[in-house]
Protein backbone atom coordinates (compact mmCIF):
# COMPACT_ATOMS: atom_id res chain seq x y z
CA UNK A 1 0.00 0.00 0.00
CA UNK A 2 1.39 3.47 -0.75
CA UNK A 3 1.64 6.28 1.87
CA UNK A 4 -0.27 9.02 1.36
CA UNK A 5 1.03 12.60 2.56
CA UNK A 6 -1.47 14.45 5.89
CA UNK A 7 -2.15 17.13 2.81
CA UNK A 8 -3.38 14.69 0.50
CA UNK A 9 -5.79 12.83 2.97
CA UNK A 10 -6.77 15.92 4.82
CA UNK A 11 -8.18 18.48 2.71
CA UNK A 12 -7.01 21.93 3.47
CA UNK A 13 -10.31 23.19 4.61
CA UNK A 14 -10.47 20.67 7.47
CA UNK A 15 -6.96 21.55 8.74
CA UNK A 16 -7.14 24.55 8.99
CA UNK A 17 -10.21 24.07 11.05
CA UNK A 18 -8.75 21.90 13.34
CA UNK A 19 -5.36 24.15 13.48
CA UNK A 20 -7.58 26.94 14.73
CA UNK A 21 -9.65 25.21 17.49
CA UNK A 22 -5.88 23.58 18.94
CA UNK A 23 -4.73 27.09 18.65
CA UNK A 24 -7.93 28.27 20.25
CA UNK A 25 -7.90 25.93 23.13
CA UNK A 26 -3.73 26.05 23.88
CA UNK A 27 -2.79 29.35 22.91
CA UNK A 28 0.65 28.67 24.28
CA UNK A 29 1.42 25.47 21.83
CA UNK A 30 1.38 24.93 17.82
CA UNK A 31 0.34 22.13 15.98
CA UNK A 32 2.91 20.52 13.99
CA UNK A 33 2.68 17.73 11.18
CA UNK A 34 5.68 15.88 10.64
CA UNK A 35 5.83 13.60 7.86
CA UNK A 36 9.02 11.83 6.56
CA UNK A 37 10.16 13.31 2.78
CA UNK A 38 9.51 10.44 -0.04
CA UNK A 39 12.86 9.31 -0.71
CA UNK A 40 14.09 9.61 2.35
CA UNK A 41 15.41 7.01 4.13
CA UNK A 42 15.14 7.60 7.65
CA UNK A 43 12.65 5.59 9.96
CA UNK A 44 9.21 6.32 9.58
CA UNK A 45 7.86 8.27 12.55
CA UNK A 46 4.99 6.67 14.84
CA UNK A 47 3.55 9.77 15.56
CA UNK A 48 2.67 12.68 13.05
CA UNK A 49 0.96 15.32 15.07
CA UNK A 50 2.49 17.23 17.68
CA UNK A 51 1.48 20.10 19.27
CA UNK A 52 4.63 22.13 20.72
CA UNK A 53 5.83 24.93 22.63
CA UNK A 54 5.46 28.14 20.82
CA UNK A 55 9.04 29.49 22.62
CA UNK A 56 10.35 25.85 21.51
CA UNK A 57 13.00 26.85 18.47
CA UNK A 58 13.62 24.74 15.72
CA UNK A 59 16.26 22.81 16.48
CA UNK A 60 15.14 21.92 20.01
CA UNK A 61 12.19 20.14 18.01
CA UNK A 62 14.84 18.32 15.98
CA UNK A 63 16.50 16.96 18.79
CA UNK A 64 12.71 15.83 19.57
CA UNK A 65 12.40 14.04 16.70
CA UNK A 66 15.71 12.81 16.21
CA UNK A 67 14.46 10.92 19.63
CA UNK A 68 11.42 10.03 18.54
CA UNK A 69 13.00 7.67 15.22
CA UNK A 70 16.26 6.68 17.47
CA UNK A 71 18.05 8.49 15.23
CA UNK A 72 21.99 8.17 15.10
CA UNK A 73 24.09 10.79 15.48
CA UNK A 74 25.90 10.74 12.42
CA UNK A 75 22.74 11.04 10.61
CA UNK A 76 21.87 14.18 9.49
CA UNK A 77 17.92 15.04 9.77
CA UNK A 78 16.61 18.30 8.42
CA UNK A 79 12.88 20.08 9.07
CA UNK A 80 11.62 22.43 6.38
CA UNK A 81 8.43 24.27 6.04
CA UNK A 82 7.19 25.11 3.10
CA UNK A 83 10.30 24.10 1.62
CA UNK A 84 12.04 26.40 3.59
CA UNK A 85 14.73 25.27 6.09
CA UNK A 86 13.97 27.46 8.84
CA UNK A 87 16.96 29.02 11.02
CA UNK A 88 17.67 26.18 14.31
CA UNK A 89 17.31 29.07 16.69
CA UNK A 90 13.95 30.17 15.34
CA UNK A 91 11.18 29.88 17.23
CA UNK A 92 8.12 27.81 16.70
CA UNK A 93 5.94 30.63 16.94
CA UNK A 94 7.80 32.47 14.62
CA UNK A 95 8.07 29.69 12.02
CA UNK A 96 4.43 29.23 12.43
CA UNK A 97 3.12 32.84 11.81
CA UNK A 98 5.79 33.46 9.04
CA UNK A 99 4.64 30.30 7.02
CA UNK A 100 0.93 30.98 7.87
Amino acid sequence: MAKTSFKLEHPLERRQAEAARIREKYPDRIPVIVERAERSDMPDIDKKKYLVPADLSVGQFVYVVRRRIKLSPEKAIFIFVKNILPPTGETQYICFHSCS
